[in-house]
């Protein structure tokens, strides 16, 4: 298949990465894109990508080097190390670095640190207090031209704002609740760093860009290797042949590929993607005989978060001072502002906590509001169940209100003197800086619970486009058939691929790490192998 196009399905930042670098290389690219908008799940992302020993951390005098990263991966997929291919994660972690600094060097990102930022698992062997997250400089919204209407902006953080900013103000005086400007000229977080991907593919004449155009069918030959692909777009059928590179992230809207994933019905699932990530990879992976990797939902990155209306909702507002979490026996059985102990625990097949709740206080509501409620605001008709006393509110919730008291007790109690020694909420560095409240002391995210009225409402774990279990591929992102083999001309990169690379650990950046790795990596084999 020697010169033949490359085809590239999905075009959030995996798709747009490997897009730039295999037309450098010197081939031809067709990206085909579902929706009408461009950038997938990481235009809505913190863009955070998390590099060990990157060299924007050796610029500025930090320590790092990949034997510690690695011991780091590693200690937190210990609880499932059949699950880590080691191959895959040492090919990961080598390349990484060299493809953060391929990717600036090429145009399409001017890296920054995210200065004292911590790994998510300090207790870890090999973990950093900060130096391994890397994101974006601002990128002006007019170097898109024409394509500017086209970008996904994430309705999670406000435009023009920065790191720096979530530091000192706190992520909840950056969200949408206080303004975000989708029409302002600085793109920043995850929008920011598609942008630049996305103005640097789309001047490369031999990118073409088709938008609401769903891949439909990949094409195989007589030996099964896939050859091309059969789409749907707005005039109708087209189709291209060359080698498939599978970039249409995870299942996060599809019922089934959700329940059969995560075992969760959509009552205690829903999702912070677009709705445009429906599981299209994967279901096409599977028509060609793809593997499918299965990781435990326990270790799947998801937060709680809320439905409001059609869609769904999340802040760090469990995280905030004044606001705990409970199941229905009105009790605590988690770190609670921190999602990697909530779902473990909620999700525990031998001791499970659902339905669970979310409880706050009056404190938090004039300080904090709830998504776009802002701080004393009203909250949206039928979203949030008031009470004037613990008891009542747990009756009215379904909640045992008698023990909901004795808990918002005993947890007030702590809080007021910045600790929990029962779930250790409070003991986090990378949740207290990015998901508490700065000003608050003497914890960002503990507060007692002890002013009426008093508020809550049920939870439901929201997907971040980070499925884990996929389709299963080789650290050079070849995709592999159920017998092991490779499938010839067919490759998954960015969350379509299951996450083997990290096993069953997970840390904040990782998955946009290795999605503009695995770009990098397949785009190079593109350009000098042919496919």
């Amino acid at each position: 298949m020697e010169g033949a196009p490359v085809i590239v399905v999905g075009a959030g930042l995996s798709g747009l990465a490997t897009a730039l670098g295999t037309a450098l290389g010197g081939r031809r690219v067709t990206v085909f894109e579902s929706a009408d908008l461009i950038g997938g799940a990481a235009a809505y992302s913190g863009g955070q990508v998390w590099v060990g020993a990157n060299h924007v951390a050796t610029q500025e005098g930090i320590e790092d080097d990949l034997d510690r990263t690695e011991r780091y991966v590693r200690a937190i997929a210990a609880a499932h190390p059949e699950l880590l291919d080691v191959t895959a994660m040492q090919r990961w972690l080598t390349a990484a670095p060299e493809a953060v600094q391929h990717w600036e060097a090429v145009g399409a990102v001017t890296w920054t640190l995210i200065s004292g930022l911590a790994d998510y698992h300090a207790e870890a062997e090999g973990a950093l207090s900060s130096g391994r997250y890397l994101t974006g400089e601002p990128v002006s919204a007019g170097v898109l031209g024409d394509w500017r209407k086209r970008l996904r902006v994430s309705p999670y953080f406000r435009m023009g704002s920065t790191y720096g900013d979530i530091m000192a103000e706190g992520r909840r005086q950056l969200t949408s609740a206080t303004g975000n400007s989708a029409d302002g000229d600085m793109l920043t977080m995850g929008t920011g760093l598609v942008a630049g991907f996305l103005a640097r593919a789309v001047q490369q004449e031999s990118v073409e860009l088709l938008v609401s155009t769903p891949v439909r069918e990949l094409l195989q030959d007589n030996e099964g290797a896939v050859v091309g692909v059969r789409a749907e777009g707005p005039d109708g059928v087209v189709e291209r042949h060359g080698p498939v590179v599978l970039a249409t992230s995870t299942y996060d809207w599809d019922p089934q590929l959700a329940y059969e994933f995560l075992g969760l019905h959509e009552d205690d699932f829903g999702s912070m993607a677009p709705d445009s990530i429906r599981g299209d990879g994967i279901r096409l992976a599977r028509t060609v005989g793809a593997a499918i990797a299965r990781i435990p939902a326990t270790c799947v990155p998801m937060v709680p978060g809320w439905r409001v209306g059609d869609g769904f909702a999340n802040g760090p507002e469990y995280a905030m001072p004044h606001a705990m979490i409970v199941d229905n026996g009105g009790r605590r059985f988690c770190n609670d502002s921190y999602w990697v102990d909530v779902v473990p625990k909620a999700l525990d097949p031998a001791d499970p906590h659902l339905p669970f709740f979310l409880i706050w206080d009056e404190q938090h509501h004039g300080k904090y509001g709830l998504g776009a409620t802002p701080p004393g605001g009203t909250y949206p008709p039928g979203l949030v169940t008031s009470a004037p006393t613990l008891q009542a509110l747990g009756v009215a919730l379904g909640i045992d209100g008698e023990q909901l008291e004795t808990t918002a007790a005993r947890f007030s109690e702590q809080a007021a003197a910045g600790r929990d020694p029962d779930f250790g909420r409070g003991s986090i560095e990378f949740v207290n800086r990015f998901s508490g409240d700065p000003g608050h002391a003497p914890n960002p995210v503990l507060g007692p619970i002890t002013e009426a009225p008093f508020h809550g409402m049920r939870l439901l774990f929201l997907g971040t486009a980070i499925g884990s279990s996929g389709v299963l591929a080789d650290g050079e992102g070849r995709v592999l058939g159920e017998t092991g083999d490779v499938i010839p001309g067919l490759y998954a990169i960015g969350s379509c691929a299951a996450t083997t690379t990290f096993g069953s650990g997970y840390n904040s950046g990782m998955a946009l790490s290795r999605g503009l790795t695995s770009a990098y990596l397949v785009s190079q084999r593109l350009s000098t192998a042919g496919g």
